[in-house]
């Protein structure tokens, strides 16, 4: 009755201890030091926030800090310098800088508007995902779908279209610059109908036009430039001429120690570091009145 039936299998033994229990293996994945996450699922109060921004390569810790509180943010929050200096111990020369860090990655665009008083106001929109565009219904949802624009499709027998010329680029993007730079590319067919462009061709040419204007040439340079001496013949791609005229008839940047006639200098809108309002200068900083202004009235970080 005692005997022990050798045909019934040996019950299987844990292995290394129990070392393979599913708790206990990030302990053993973290003998290297790595990070461990203890992630529990939100369920309210959240914001999504692309890798793409988390783990940017060339953002700053700063930066990268402030485009997701201001992602989180409701619409219409204030994330002017000003309120967020108030906000945050960095002060408002780092958060100016942080600031143009995400204008210049497509993280925000700011633009000058000028009010129906004439007052000129700052608008600000904080993009999750540079490059698309579209309204939000509110914090943690994502943006609406950008409808591509499409070209008419190709006629039987008609040739492939070639990519239009490549056109110079601006060192420093600034919205507003691309923006006077659309604006001398819409009036451009008012000088000729021949030069009525397309909104894909107007995106391609625009940073062109910046480079042009940010060689201190004012819109009614760049556009004399464009519309001179137009060949009598017409123009099947007039975005491919301005693609070549633009690179070809590019001016020289203007030497630092030759200062140019007041009426040919049209620096981009800038965002005044210390009050936020706009102003225009070759380079960012603080606006005249905050420069003249005694010390510790605007105090920076």
């Amino acid at each position: 009755m005692d005997t022990q039936n050798t045909s019934v299998r040996p019950h299987a033994q844990p292995r290394n201890g129990g070392e393979n229990h599913p708790s206990r293996g990030t302990r053993a994945h973290n003998r290297s030091g790595g990070v461990i996450h203890d992630n529990s699922r939100h369920t309210s109060r959240f914001t999504v926030i692309g890798n793409h921004l988390a783990q940017h390569a060339e953002l700053s810790l700063l930066a990268i800090g402030l485009a997701v509180h201001i992602q989180s943010l409701p619409g219409g929050a204030l994330i002017d310098i000003r309120t967020l200096a108030a906000r945050f111990p960095e002060g408002k020369t780092r958060i100016a800088a942080a600031l143009r860090e995400l204008e210049t990655h497509g993280y925000l665009r700011r633009t000058c508007e000028r009010t129906g008083s004439g007052r000129i106001v700052t608008r600000t929109v904080s993009c999750n995902q540079p490059g698309r565009s579209g309204a939000t219904d509110g914090p943690g949802d994502g943006p609406a779908p950008k409808p591509k624009a499409r070209r008419p499709a190709r006629r039987e027998g008609e040739p492939p279209r070639r990519a239009l010329p490549a056109v110079p680029q601006p060192a420093y993007p600034a919205p507003d610059l691309l923006r006077s730079a659309t604006e001398v590319l819409a009036g451009l067919r008012r000088g000729d109908p021949r030069l009525l462009l397309s909104a894909t061709d107007v995106e391609h040419l625009a940073p062109g036009v910046a480079a042009w204007l940010e060689r201190d040439l004012p819109p009614s340079a760049v556009h004399h430039a464009l519309t001179a001496d137009l060949p009598a013949e017409p123009l099947h791609r007039p975005a491919a001429f301005l693609a070549h005229r633009l690179a070809a008839q590019l001016p020289p940047v203007p030497p630092f120690s030759a200062p140019a006639a007041p009426e040919t200098v049209r620096h981009p809108l800038r965002n005044c570091d210390a009050c936020d309002h706009a102003f225009r200068a070759a380079e960012p900083g603080r606006c005249r009145g905050c420069r003249t202004e005694p010390p510790g009235a605007h105090p920076s970080g």
